[in-house]
């Protein structure tokens, strides 16, 4: 029987045995080391896995309440130890990452930022200060998630899809992408932006609202680079509303503002 199934019907139950509780921790390491995800892209489209968001809320069901330090969580998904690595960099402050999240080789994580269950952070990102990566959020390669950014997570209703950063993003400080919004590599999302999955974004260069795909997610274009701005309100036209816009796509200009230094790494 395939983990899934087995991790489909632990959701199910109301009593859970020690052979659950094993199952469940081949599913939390399956999710640190990467081998299990949320959502993964199969054929060049992103797939949402709702199995594995059973599985994590399977976690909670069964987790009981324990005093975790000076905290009080459930022990299924206590803070992850991660002092026996060597590939990855977590400064000191107040940071912590939960048990289930995948951190790739050479992560930076600034103080303090936080990373939930089911999120994955893949190889060369940089998570800044105040930075969240919500409960399921998928992030590329050569990520940088900028200081009080905010990755959105989802684990209900299970149907939803969760937010993914693919590689060569770059978020720039206070942004918020939210409800299942995908933004598609080498974007960059500048400072102050929010985007959530019902947000007209504006592309200015195509002269066109984005509409969202056949999965009912709404995609950041390849290379766009998108910034805060307003539209007319269609009933009122004595005010604006909120309204990202496209201003142009990715340039050498554009390259040499937000290159990573491989120093750091």
């Amino acid at each position: 029987m395939s983990i899934k199934t087995q991790i489909i019907e632990l959701y199910n139950r109301k009593e859970f045995s020690e052979n659950d509780k094993k199952l469940f921790l081949e599913f939390r390491n399956g999710l640190n080391s990467g081998e299990i995800r949320a959502a993964e892209k199969i054929d060049g489209n992103w797939i949402t896995n709702n199995w594995v968001k059973k599985g994590i809320l399977a976690g909670f069901k069964m987790g009981k309440i324990v005093k975790l330090g000076s905290f009080m969580d459930k022990d299924t998904y206590p803070v992850q130890d991660l002092t026996t690595r060597n590939n990855i960099r977590i400064v000191p402050g107040g940071s912590s990452i939960r048990e289930g999240a995948h951190i790739g080789e050479n992560v930076i994580m600034m103080p303090p930022m936080y990373i939930n269950v089911g999120a994955f952070i893949d190889d060369g990102s940089m998570i800044d200060s105040h930075a969240l990566v919500g409960t399921c959020a998928q992030i590329g390669k050569n990520v940088h998630l900028s200081a009080a950014s905010q990755i959105g997570g989802v684990l209900e209703p299970i149907s939803a899809n969760p937010v993914i950063i693919e590689d060569n993003v770059f978020i720039g400080g206070n942004c918020g992408i939210y409800e299942g919004v995908i933004v598609d590599q080498n974007a960059i999302i500048a400072a102050g932006v929010t985007i959530t999955g019902g947000t007209p974004v504006f592309d200015s260069i195509n002269n066109r609202f984005l509409k969202k795909d056949e999965n009912n997610s709404l995609h950041i274009p390849e290379g766009a680079v998108v910034v805060p701005g307003s539209r007319k309100m269609k009933n009122n036209e004595n005010f604006s509303i909120y309204c990202p816009i496209i201003i142009k796509y990715r340039d050498e200009k554009s390259n040499r503002s937000v290159i990573l230094e491989e120093a750091l790494r």
